[in-house]
């Protein structure tokens, strides 16, 4: 029979962390005596509250070792349930937030999308801002571990090519992803302080650094201001460059590199093929904004630079409205952020590496075709790539496109515009942030749009963060059966 305890046990006491951490916005509200401190107390309790008596209730079905029905239940639980009370902070404490706009805000933020329904964030308390930016913060080392833990383990889109590079889990999900988490989380808080202080160096202030820092290292893109990036142009838009480059390479190179091994960064194919992708577009944007704006030569590969790397790893930070430099910008832009980062990141969407495996795919098939008799095995990283991993990564594919296409009706289907609707569904997929078009663009924001659409935009955000797949196995009858 399949039990339920061991998922419940840890949702249970992640929920009760999340609880336990509301203090920190609460106890900064005080201090500014901004009187919204209270909405953060009612919301620690509720929440600590249910996640130790989900916790105690079912602490007698603790298990060393989870089966992949319950590893599938725990990594799609997770993030339901934390958004769920992750909202509550906003619901309480934002006078005007309904709680689909606060779920919103919330899955949002823990999925690491950046797309947000408030506006005049300005005015937004400063325990809020940070509540924002700390809900994006979690959600990036919680991204990580689970894609170094579960998405290998679970076989889903591929991401079993990195089974061996996850400190083969295999059997061992809890105590391994305690493991991995602790040596993850040194470079995940060093990378986030160094990044507060270069904010601070070139010229934000404390706690827009803080918050900024606390979402350009989990490729979030909260701000502090509507204005995003654009309140700050200039050098800081190369710290930001710098940082989100940072926390779109694989962790586990990171923790290779502290064991004293630098090789398997040097040598990641993965890794190469992001720089050189990120450096092919940021010189394509330089000498368009050159040549046909006429802009001086800096300016243009700034805000080239930023803007790209940006929308490629996920940030969805903005300093400019890039919709006004045509629609080859736009087009780029879109394409450009169903790419993606390098798996093992913070960062989001399809990620390089599957589009490296689909072009060693079709390599070998065009050399199947012009030499019949031939042997022809898609090699990766300079190894055979086995017919499964091929297999989960073209089926990652095709849902992909799928699902792009299902939730984009939908979305129509609730009033919005073919823009909006497309790249709505976009957006919330590969976890990007921003859209296109006047309503959800990088200048705009999700507020106005209907209730059924903040539901579907949600939905897609964690179908999007969990790698698709990882979230449709559990509504087949198949998986409750096995």
């Amino acid at each position: 029979m399949f039990d339920v305890r061991p998922v419940a046990y840890v949702i249970g006491l992640l929920t009760a962390c999340l609880g336990a951490s509301m203090l920190l916005p609460m106890a900064l509200d005080m201090y500014v005596g901004n009187g919204h401190w209270p909405a953060f107390a009612e919301s620690a309790i509720i929440t600590a509250g249910a996640g130790t008596l989900v916790a105690v209730a079912t602490s007698n079905g603790v298990a060393d070792r989870l089966s992949i029905q319950q590893t599938f239940l725990l990594t799609t639980g997770v993030w339901l349930a934390l958004p769920i009370f992750g909202a509550l902070p906003l619901y309480v404490g934002a006078t005007e937030a309904r709680y689909v706009d606060a779920f919103f805000e919330a899955m949002s933020g823990l999925t690491t999308t950046g797309a947000t329904v408030f506006t005049q964030l300005e005015d937004l308390p400063e325990g809020l801002k940070l509540w924002r930016s700390m809900l994006q913060w979690f959600g990036g080392i919680g991204i990580i571990v689970v894609a170094m833990v579960f998405l290998p383990e679970l076989r889903v889109g591929g991401m079993q090519i990195f089974r061996s590079e996850a400190f083969d889990t295999m059997g061992k999900v809890l105590p391994r992803a305690v493991q991995i988490a602790a040596q993850i989380s040194y470079f995940y808080v060093g990378l986030t302080v160094a990044c507060g202080v270069a904010y601070v160096i070139v010229g934000m202030s404390p706690f827009e650094a803080l918050n900024h820092a606390l979402t350009t290292m989990s490729t979030g893109g909260f701000s502090t201001s509507d204005a995003s990036f654009g309140a700050f142009q200039g050098i800081a838009e190369y710290v930001a460059s710098f940082f989100m480059i940072m926390a779109s390479l694989p962790f586990v190179r990171y923790v290779q590199l502290l064991s004293g091994s630098a090789r398997p960064l040097l040598r990641d194919s993965q890794l190469r093929a992001y720089l050189a992708t990120i450096l092919v577009f940021t010189l394509i944007f330089t000498l368009f904004r050159l040549y046909v704006f006429g802009d001086h030569p800096e300016e243009g590969f700034r805000e080239g630079l930023f803007n790209v790397v940006s929308i490629i790893s996920g940030t969805g930070y903005s300093s400019v409205d890039y919709q006004l430099w045509g629609s080859f910008a736009v087009a780029t832009f879109f394409f450009l952020g169903l790419i993606g980062g390098c798996a093992g990141s913070t960062a989001c969407s399809v990620k390089i590496f599957r589009y490296q495996l689909l072009f060693a795919s079709i390599k070998a098939q065009i050399r199947r075709i012009h030499t019949p008799h031939g042997i022809f095995q898609p090699r990766y990283d300079g190894k055979p790539v086995g017919d499964d991993v091929l297999s989960s990564v073209m089926s990652f594919f095709v849902m992909f496109v799928v699902s792009l296409g299902i939730f984009a009706v939908l979305l129509g289907m609730t009033g919005l515009d073919f823009i909006t609707s497309l790249s709505g569904a976009a957006t919330a997929l590969a976890n990007i942030g921003p859209g296109l078009g006047s309503e959800i663009g990088p200048a705009g924001s999700f507020a106005n749009l209907n209730d059924t659409a903040k539901w579907l935009l949600a939905a897609g955000m964690l179908v999007g963060r969990l790698e698709l797949l990882a979230v449709y196995a559990i509504f087949t009858i198949r998986f409750w059966r096995a």
